[in-house]
C-alpha cells in the first residue's frame, strides 16, 4: 500500500469533509425532512479522510485517481445535503458530473484508453436509464435527483468496467435496506417516512470500487 498518496489522500478528504458543511449549507431544504441531523463537521471530516484514503489505497497510481476524488469530494457535500435537506442540488451534481467526465477525459488521453472513457459514459447512460425505470415504478421512494446522481457515479463505475458498475448499483439498494430495517426496528421512522437515498448512492459505489 503506497504510504505517502494515501496519507497526501486522506488529508484531502478532511480538509474536503470540513468544508462539506458548510458548501451545504448554501442549499436550504425546500421540505425539511422528518428524519435528519446536521452531521458534525469532525464526523464528515474522518468521513473523508476514509474515503479518499481509501480510494487512494485502492486506484493508485491509475491516472484515473483524480476523477474518483473529484466525484468524492463533491459527494461529501451532496451526502451532507441530502442528509439535512433531502435534497441533491443541480449544480452540486452537474458539478460532479464535469469535475469526474473531464478528469476521466484526461485519463483516457494519458493511459491511450478512449475504448474506457466510451465504456464510461455508456455506463452512465444505462444507469441514468436503469434508475429512471425504477423512479416511475409505483410506490418507488426515488427522487429525480437520485437518478441524476446514479448516472453520475456511472462514469467512474463503468470506468472500471461492467461487474463494477453493476456491483455499484446493486449495493445501494443493499445498504439502504438495512438501513430501513434498522430504523424501523427502532421505530425512529415509520413506513411512509422519507428518507435520503443520495448518501447510499455514494456509498455503494465507494465500495464497488474498492472492491473492483
Amino acid at each position: 500500500m503506497p504510504v505517502g498518496p494515501v496519507t497526501v489522500a486522506a488529508m484531502l478528504g478532511v480538509l474536503s469533509g470540513l468544508a462539506a458543511p458548510r458548501i451545504a449549507r448554501s442549499f436550504p431544504p425546500h421540505t425539511p425532512p422528518a428524519v435528519a441531523s446536521a452531521p458534525a463537521p469532525v464526523g464528515i471530516a474522518v468521513v473523508g479522510a476514509v474515503v479518499f484514503g481509501g480510494l487512494a489505497a485502492a486506484r493508485w497510481p491509475e491516472p484515473a485517481l483524480p476523477a474518483f476524488l473529484l466525484v468524492a469530494a463533491v459527494g461529501l457535500v451532496l451526502a451532507v445535503a441530502d442528509l439535512t435537506s433531502l435534497r441533491l442540488p443541480d449544480p452540486l451534481v452537474g458539478a460532479a458530473a464535469l469535475g469526474g467526465g473531464t478528469a476521466l477525459t484526461v485519463a483516457a488521453v494519458v493511459a491511450g484508453t478512449p475504448g474506457r472513457l466510451a465504456l464510461a459514459l455508456a455506463g452512465a447512460a444505462l444507469s441514468f436509464l436503469l434508475y429512471v425505470v425504477l423512479a416511475l415504478l409505483p410506490r418507488s421512494r426515488l427522487g429525480f435527483g437520485d437518478v441524476k446522481l446514479a448516472a453520475v457515479l456511472g462514469l467512474p463505475l463503468a470506468w472500471l468496467g461492467w461487474p463494477t458498475l453493476w456491483l455499484g448499483l446493486l449495493l445501494p439498494h443493499l445498504l439502504q435496506g438495512l438501513l430501513v430495517l434498522a430504523l424501523l426496528a427502532t421505530r425512529r421512522v415509520r413506513r411512509d417516512t422519507a428518507l435520503p437515498f443520495g448518501p447510499a448512492l455514494l456509498s455503494g459505489a465507494w465500495l464497488a470500487v474498492l472492491l473492483a
